[in-house]
């Protein structure tokens, strides 16, 4: 059954065809959220919150574009307000400022200096990402889930698939280009 033929159930009063919806973009969702707050407990939390949203406002939906497309909107716009107030309460109450989101746990590599290195070059992305504007951030971190391509994302971020490559690809050269004034030349 299509998302279109899911979504009409579901307006019609049918719990299951809306769960079924549930099962079929729970994991793109998720990543979504994860992509856009680094954190698996909030990004839960987020997807929930969407999820949520996306069921009182189901009658709504237009079917302009994918039943998907508009999930992850809804996901992403859901994220964002929830980073907005989560890294501000938390850098102003818990952190100095310096590291926006608490760091997960480092698996160890095939040496305690490998493991060493990987985490101290993962800091440094962490840290560089984190002073990207969100205008460069928001669509790396999007592509780097692999769950949408460029036309998802365009209509997910609201701008031009060409501006979205655009942006994608400053994201990157200023991420390379900062990486190597801190001696990562090949990363």
């Amino acid at each position: 059954m299509t998302d279109g033929a899911l979504v009409e159930r579901a307006c019609a009063g049918d719990a299951e065809a809306f769960g079924e919806l549930v099962d079929r973009h729970r994991e793109a969702v998720f990543r979504a959220a994860l992509a856009a707050l680094r954190d698996p407990a909030e990004a839960d939390d987020a997807a929930q919150d969407a999820f949520l949203l996306a069921y009182r406002k189901l009658r709504s939906y237009r079917g302009e574009s994918s039943f998907r497309t508009w999930m992850l909107t809804i996901a992403w716009r859901t994220a964002l307000r929830r980073r907005r107030g989560w890294r501000r309460w938390v850098t102003r109450l818990v952190l100095d400022g310096s590291a926006p989101f608490p760091r997960p746990p480092i698996d160890a590599g095939p040496s305690p200096e490998t493991a060493a290195a990987q985490a101290e070059l993962a800091g440094h992305v962490e840290r560089l990402l984190g002073r990207l504007p969100s205008r460069l951030r928001d669509p790396l971190l999007l592509l780097a889930t692999g769950d949408q391509g460029y036309a998802e994302m365009s209509a997910l971020l609201g701008v031009p698939v060409g501006t979205l490559k655009w942006r994608v690809a400053e994201a990157r050269r200023q991420l390379k280009e900062k990486l190597s004034r801190l001696g990562y030349a090949d990363e």
